[in-house]
């Protein structure tokens, strides 16, 4: 057996013996390397949520439109790039790639520290950032292939669902730890001077008043703390299986492949964000739904057209475009993670936006909607929702590697449907009200109902994907479909956005119940009903 730090190249995990002696202990010191790392890049790609709440707080020199923009760019960033990372594994290596990838999120961390400091700074530096942050998106396709070869089928439920559930306390991490850093100078004259809050604000611990220091750029410097040790815990601790990566090459080969595959994932993106932004950012040319199928048109282009040594490979897996329960899965982790991930980023903004302001009722019966001076601060209470969906994803792979991945999530299903048609009846009654006070407690109840569920959602699916594909193909399936979920983090902050802007916040959360209705359908149909294709997974 090779030292940990170099490549594996005899893994039978499915041999019992051979996982109780040697397995075992190799995989879970990758499995405890992988979940810090892929915490960092959740919480780097998400920041801009709860940066831009705090921009407007301070006073930046943008519009709130513009602004919301930035979280849109990571979103959109962050789901392509999950489709070539999803290759990487087989590519160049385990331990090469979660190496270089929680490295690289060292440019958007530093990046953004810096243009944080000064209030001048234009909005297109703000944008650059955003979209390098999308690379924290990108390293859990990469990621999750990477574990799902270490374990057993006995155990990817377990293993999955730890990876990704304690990884997905990354955006609980930075939605808690921003608002805390940015109250003190705790990097000193290394990252300046503060700026007073002309808004008042607020943290996990309380509200903070106008008027008050605020260091936001230390929400960028931060994350310099951890990736800086993580780095050398990858390159150190973790490892390569030459049984799925036959020949990596040099290290520096590797790194060559790992880049050139992102790069074409962030030249799609850049097309498709150009197309939708509107001027004069973009050319606003077309809609969501036309942009986003374009990008990953775009980007499997793209892929196939790489030439060189890494191009048979790619080809190869593309073969899983032609199993139909690729295709199946992508629905149901669009229903669990994309769920997860695009209420992550649009309840900040829905807080801040139905809960800040009320509607006033003047004397001769006019309607108007002012500033609520009592509202609850998103960065007080964002972080719950997204903790508990974390918390509780592990247990959901748990859950269904004892009793079946599939009718784990038709259960799920059930429940999100109704909690979804009552969280938008519920924002509506508050969106209306002259008191939103009133119904805050019910609507952020409602909305961890909806975490709880997709978290669990998101450990029976990897089950199934664990179960239903060979060891070959299930990376590669694991990272097209959270890919495609990804875009969640695009796409719900839009639709909610629109719809609270145009007075219908419910109309957002209906929809959401209507697709959730479809997946019971699919769920039944290939995985619980007689004749299923393959039988509660």
């Amino acid at each position: 057996m090779a030292k940990s730090n170099q490549d594996i190249h005899d893994w039978d995990v499915e041999n019992q013996a051979f996982w109780e002696k040697t397995g075992k202990s190799i995989a879970s010191r990758n499995l405890w390397i992988s979940i810090p790392s892929l915490l960092m890049g959740f919480a780097i790609w998400l920041m801009w949520g709860m940066i831009t709440v705090q921009m407007l707080n301070l006073g930046f020199p943008f519009e709130a439109s513009q602004l919301f923009t930035l979280t849109a760019i990571a979103g959109l960033s962050g789901a392509t790039l999950r489709i070539p990372a999803s290759f990487m594994i087989r590519i160049a290596g385990g331990r090469n790639t979660v190496f270089l990838t929680t490295a690289l999120l060292m440019i958007p961390a530093a990046g953004t520290g810096f243009a944080l400091m000064d209030p001048t700074t234009p909005l297109w530096v703000f944008q650059l950032m955003a979209l390098l942050s999308g690379i924290g998106g990108g390293n859990f396709a990469c990621s999750m292939s990477n574990i799902s070869t270490f374990y057993p089928k006995s155990q990817q439920g377990y293993a999955l669902g730890m990876n990704a559930g304690l990884g997905n306390f990354g955006v609980t991490s930075m939605q808690i730890l921003i608002p805390l850093v940015m109250t003190a100078g705790v990097f000193g004259v290394i990252a300046g001077d503060p700026l007073e809050l002309q808004r008042a604000s607020g943290t996990l611990i309380g509200r903070i008043e106008a008027g008050t220091p605020t260091w936001i750029q230390n929400a960028g410097f931060i994350w310099l703390v951890f990736l800086i040790p993580l780095a050398f815990a990858g390159w150190f601790g973790m490892n390569n299986l030459r049984t799925i990566t036959p020949d990596p090459g040099s290290p520096l080969s590797a790194f060559g492949k790992i880049l050139g595959l992102y790069l074409v994932g962030f030249i799609a993106a850049a097309i498709g964000l150009y197309l939708f932004l509107p001027s004069p950012v973009g050319l606003g040319i077309l809609n969501m739904w036309l942009a986003l199928p374009l990008t990953i048109v775009i980007t499997l282009l793209m892929l196939r057209m790489i030439p060189g040594e890494i191009k048979p490979n790619i080809q190869k897996q593309f073969a899983i475009f032609s199993n139909k329960h690729t295709w199946s899965m992508t629905v149901l982790y669009i229903l669990t993670f994309g769920s997860f991930i695009g209420f992550s980023a649009a309840l900040p903004l829905s807080i801040t936006v139905i809960f800040g302001n009320m509607m006033d009722i003047a004397a001769d019966g006019t309607v108007t909607r002012i500033r609520n001076p009592d509202g609850p601060s998103a960065l007080t209470w964002a972080w719950i929702g997204p903790f508990v969906g974390a918390l509780i994803r592990p247990i959901g792979g748990w859950i269904s590697d004892k009793v079946g991945g599939s009718i784990v999530t038709q259960v799920i299903s059930v429940v999100m449907v109704f909690a979804s048609v009552a969280t938008g009846y519920v924002m509506m009654l508050a969106y209306n009200s002259t008191d939103p006070n009133a119904y805050f407690a019910i609507f952020l109840l409602l909305f961890i109902v909806l975490f709880a569920a997709s978290g669990i959602g998101n450990g029976s699916t990897f089950r199934t994907i664990g179960v239903i594909f060979d060891m070959h193909q299930k990376g590669p399936v694991l990272g097209w479909t959270s890919a495609v979920a990804a875009y969640g983090a695009f796409i719900a902050p839009r639709v909610m956005g629109e719809q609270i802007q145009a007075g219908t916040p419910e109309m957002a959360m209906y929809g959401f119940a209507v697709f959730y209705a479809l997946c019971l359908v699919v769920n039944w149909w290939f995985y619980l009903r007689k004749n299923a294709y393959v039988k509660n997974p």
